[in-house]
C-alpha cells in the first residue's frame, strides 16, 4: 500500500510579522517622504535653469539639508559623489532636463 504525503501548507500574510506599522506610522512616513522630496525639488528648481544649458541630460544628486548638489553624466557616479561627501545622508536624484525625471517611460 502506498502512502500519500501531505501537501505543504501555503502560508499567506506578511513575511516579517514582527514589523507591524499602524496607520498613523504609515501616514507619518509618507508625510516625511513627501517633505523630503519637496525640499529637494525646491533646490532643483532653483539651480536647474543655470545648469540645463551646459549639462542637459546629466544627473544631479541633491542633499537637501546642506543644499549641496553633485552632477555627472552617469547617475551612479553622481550618487557616489554624494555618498562620499555625506555618507550617512539620503540624497535625491534628478535629471537635468525640463521635467527632472530620471527614467524612461
Amino acid at each position: 500500500m502506498t502512502q500519500s504525503t501531505p501537501k505543504p501548507v501555503k502560508h499567506s500574510g506578511r513575511i516579517f510579522t514582527q514589523i507591524q506599522w499602524t496607520e498613523e506610522e504609515v501616514k507619518k512616513y509618507q508625510a516625511e517622504k513627501e517633505a523630503f522630496y519637496q525640499r529637494c525639488r525646491t533646490i532643483f528648481e532653483k539651480i536647474s535653469p543655470n545648469l540645463i544649458q551646459e549639462h542637459y541630460g546629466w544627473y544631479i544628486a541633491i542633499e537637501p539639508h546642506s543644499g549641496d548638489y553633485f552632477i555627472d553624466p552617469d547617475k551612479e557616479i553622481a550618487s557616489q559623489k554624494a555618498h562620499q561627501k555625506y555618507p550617512d545622508a539620503i540624497h535625491c536624484m534628478f535629471c537635468l532636463n525640463t521635467t527632472g525625471a530620471t527614467g524612461k517611460i
